[in-house]
């Protein structure tokens, strides 16, 4: 079966967490990034009414183990309502997460740091509907979740309030979870947009020996 624990370590790794409440499941998607394509590799659903220190210290030894233990990896959290204390656990356990608060609005806000956001769901849902149509987000064959993850993609449309002219996204079957789906969103909209391109030729620019000198 295909899963994270099977695949080499080079590549950089994006872990996205959606958290759940009472009766909904808290999931974690991570995903493989090679060139300009993403691989999901894991996905999970985690038992429902597992404590939220139980999920951080899962998530914790995934992310201390290989392949993932000597990579490069980004936590992304959803920082909505219940995803704010988890993402403070995840803080104290040293794993640096990058907090997402999925916002029904139109534009994102980052903090200063870089490290928490406020982010429209269609920016999330559309980034990952594009990289999927455009064969660049692929899943990995043989995971337990992955064709309900697909199931999840399917199950997604826009909805156009004719008055407002407002989009939303969510899942169209009435008691649908799409927590696999966001938590795939999340991981990789923190991977494509945490650092600008601005950033990164600032990055470069510093790293120029030649510049340094300067």
């Amino acid at each position: 079966m295909s899963d994270i624990l099977a695949t080499k370590s080079t590549g950089d790794y994006f872990l996205g967490l959606d958290c759940g409440q009472a009766q909904d499941y808290s999931a974690l998607s991570i995903l493989k990034k090679e060139g300009e394509r993403y691989h999901v590799v894991h996905l999970e659903r985690l038992d429902l009414d597992m404590p939220y220190p139980q999920q951080i210290e899962k998530v914790f030894q995934l992310m201390n183990k290989k392949p993932l233990f000597r990579a490069n990896k980004t936590l992304a959290i959803d920082f909505t309502g219940v995803g704010r204390p988890v993402v403070d656990l995840a803080e104290d356990r040293g794993l640096n997460p990058i907090g997402i608060a999925i916002s029904g609005g139109n534009t994102v806000n980052w903090n200063d740091e870089r490290t928490r956001a406020s982010v429209p769901k269609r920016d999330l849902v559309s980034t990952m509907q594009i990289f999927a149509q455009s064969d660049r987000l692929k899943v990995a064959s043989g995971l337990r979740f992955g064709p309900v993850l697909a199931e999840e993609l399917a199950s997604f449309k826009v909805k156009i309030d004719i008055r407002t002219a407002h989009d939303s996204y969510g899942a169209w079957r009435e008691g649908a979870h799409d927590d696999l789906i966001l938590a795939t969103a999340i991981g990789l909209w923190t991977a494509e947009n945490r650092y600008s391109k601005q950033n990164i030729a600032i990055a470069r620019y510093i790293s120029s020996p030649r510049q340094r000198r300067w």
